[in-house]
C-alpha cells in the first residue's frame, strides 16, 4: 500500500537574513487510491510541500513516509533512487525538452536510468496512449497545446509507474477546455496502488478530491463570525502567532504589552516594535492572505481582544472616517 503519513511537518526558507516557515507543524495522512488536492493561494507552501514529498526540498524538521519510505531520512543514492522510481513529478509549467518530440520526451527518464531503446519506445507508446497522444508522438512541444504538454508531462512523470504521483498547478497555463481533460486524467491515475498529490489554488479542481488540504484558513463571512470578538487573556512569554503561519483573525491589545519580533535565519531574533493598549496587530496576514511575517509574543500580562478582518475595517473605519487598506491601517502590522 502507497500510504502517505505526515508528521509535524516544518519547512523553513532564510532570506535576507530571516526565517519563513510556510509549513509549520502539518500533519497529513492519505491513503492509496485517492486524489490528494493542497488547496491555497500563492505563499501558503503548496509547492514546499509537494518538493518535499518528492524528496527535492529537506524539511527543517519533522517526517515524511510513503509507504515503507521515511523519505525526509535518504541521503545519497538512496534519495536518487526515491526521486526516480519512488515519486513522479508534473510541472506547473511542463518543463519538456522543446527539441525533443513527445515520445522522447516521455523516455527520457527511462534511457537515464539505463533503458535499452527499444523497451523505452515501447513504454513510451503505451503510456502516450494512456493519456490520449499516441498519434502525436513525433510532436515537437511547440506544436502541441498547452493541454497536450500536460499530458506528455503526465506520462514522463509515469514512465517508472512510481507509487506516488505530484502535480504542482497541473491547470495554471491551460484554458478552459483543457482543464477538463487533465482533470479527469489525474482523477484517473488515483488507483490502488498509486497516491496522486495535487497542488493547486483552482476551486475547479475540488469536486473530484478524495481529500482536501486547505493550506490557509478561510475567514468566514456569516454574519455572526464577522461581528463577533472574544477577549483572550495572556502571560507574559505567551506567543500569539508565530512567523510564518498563516492567520484568519486580528488582534487589539486591550491591557499589557506584545512584542512583535522578527525571527533571524541564524537562529537569533529582531525586536520590531512593543505595542500597549489601544494597538492592532497580526492585521496584514488575514487581509492579504499571506504567512504572519514575524512573530507576536507577550511582554507582560496582556488581555487581547480578536476579531475577523471584516470588523478590524469596519472598526478602524468608523475611527478615521475612512476605509482601511492594510497600507493606510497606520499601525505596526505582521
Amino acid at each position: 500500500m502507497t500510504d502517505l503519513r505526515v508528521r509535524g511537518l516544518c519547512i523553513e526558507y532564510r532570506t535576507a537574513g530571516y526565517a519563513v516557515r510556510p509549513i509549520d507543524g502539518l500533519d497529513l495522512d492519505a491513503t492509496s487510491g485517492e486524489l490528494v488536492m493542497l488547496l491555497g493561494p500563492s505563499g501558503c507552501g503548496k509547492t514546499s510541500l509537494l518538493s518535499s514529498l518528492a524528496g527535492l526540498l529537506k524539511p527543517a524538521a519533522g517526517s515524511i513516509r510513503v509507504g515503507d519510505t521515511d523519505v525526509t531520512s535518504l541521503t545519497g543514492r538512496r534519495v536518487n533512487d526515491y526521486r526516480r522510481h519512488g515519486v513522479g513529478i508534473v510541472f506547473q509549467s511542463f518543463n519538456l525538452v522543446p527539441s525533443l518530440n513527445a515520445l522522447e520526451n516521455v523516455t527520457s527518464p527511462l534511457r537515464a536510468g539505463g533503458w535499452e531503446r527499444r523497451r523505452a519506445r515501447s513504454r513510451g507508446l503505451e503510456l502516450l496512449e494512456l493519456v490520449s497522444l499516441a498519434d502525436r508522438a513525433h510532436a515537437r512541444p511547440g506544436a502541441l497545446s498547452g493541454g497536450q504538454q500536460q499530458r506528455v508531462a503526465i506520462a514522463r512523470a509515469l514512465a517508472h509507474d512510481p507509487p506516488l504521483i505530484v502535480a504542482d498547478e497541473p491547470t495554471a497555463h491551460l484554458d478552459f477546455v483543457q482543464v477538463e481533460g487533465v482533470l479527469r486524467l489525474l482523477r484517473d491515475l488515483a488507483t490502488p496502488g498509486r497516491l496522486v498529490v495535487v497542488a493547486t489554488h483552482d476551486h475547479r479542481m475540488t469536486p473530484l478530491a478524495d481529500r482536501v488540504v486547505e493550506l490557509t484558513p478561510r475567514v468566514a463571512t456569516t454574519a455572526a463570525l464577522d461581528t463577533a470578538v472574544h477577549t483572550v487573556p495572556f502571560a507574559p512569554g505567551d506567543v500569539v502567532f508565530r512567523q510564518g503561519e498563516l492567520g484568519a483573525v486580528v488582534y487589539l491589545i486591550e491591557a499589557g504589552e506584545v512584542d512583535i519580533v522578527r525571527e533571524l535565519a541564524d537562529g537569533g531574533e529582531e525586536l520590531l516594535v512593543t505595542l500597549g493598549p489601544g494597538r492592532y496587530f497580526g492585521e496584514i496576514g488575514p487581509l492579504t492572505g499571506h504567512p504572519r511575517s514575524a512573530t507576536a509574543r507577550v511582554r507582560t500580562a496582556a488581555v487581547v481582544t480578536v476579531m475577523a478582518p471584516g470588523l478590524f475595517r469596519r472598526r478602524a473605519a468608523l475611527v478615521r472616517g475612512t476605509p482601511v487598506t492594510p497600507s493606510a491601517s497606520g499601525k505596526r502590522v505582521v
